[in-house]
């Protein structure tokens, strides 16, 4: 995927989802949709499925700078003991540290939580021009998400509001 693609795949999906978000009044934006996937008696809203995208989309900026440093872009899980943990040991971490995310951030006004996302996109999308085509298409090893190239990885942030959308207008996910 070439850098104006997924340019305009970021802006616009951000904006259908900012634009559909906004126009949904403050019960329904923050009405349980979904169960926890880290605690099953919290349910998390339309605006909860937002903010959680941000602190993914930092995630992987984070991912993709330290692997144009020459670092591991994505540590090792491991146990106490040095052993690696199991998908299963890894997914309950992820799902703890989600779910402090939106703990931190529920009941925020939705122009709160665009404006911390905006900052997050600013970051991706300053990212996005200071690489060059070359990166774009570097693979990051092992990353799961789109076809694992820096580009793919990118334009993957689009994909994951309207998924997250998505599971919260059908209450799934």
């Amino acid at each position: 995927m070439d850098r104006i693609a997924i340019e305009i795949e970021l802006n616009r999906d951000r904006t259908w989802l900012l634009e559909t978000l906004s126009a949904m009044p403050p019960e329904a934006l923050h009405a349980p949709r979904t169960r926890s996937e880290h605690d099953p008696a919290a349910w998390w809203s339309y605006a909860d499925h937002f903010i959680h995208t941000t602190l993914i989309e930092q995630n992987w900026n984070d991912m993709i700078r330290r692997h144009l440093r020459g670092e591991q872009a994505l540590p090792r899980r491991l146990r106490p003991d040095g052993t690696p943990q199991s998908r299963e040991e890894v997914m309950a971490g992820i799902h703890a540290w989600t779910e402090e995310w939106a703990r931190t951030h529920r009941g925020k006004p939705f122009a709160e939580l665009a404006r911390i996302g905006l900052e997050t996109r600013a970051e991706t999308l300053a990212l996005l021009a200071s690489l060059t085509d070359a990166q774009l298409q570097e693979k990051i090893p092992g990353a799961p998400w789109a076809d694992g190239t820096i580009g793919g990885i990118l334009a993957a942030n689009a994909a994951h509001g309207r998924m997250h959308f998505t599971w919260a207008k059908e209450g799934t996910g």
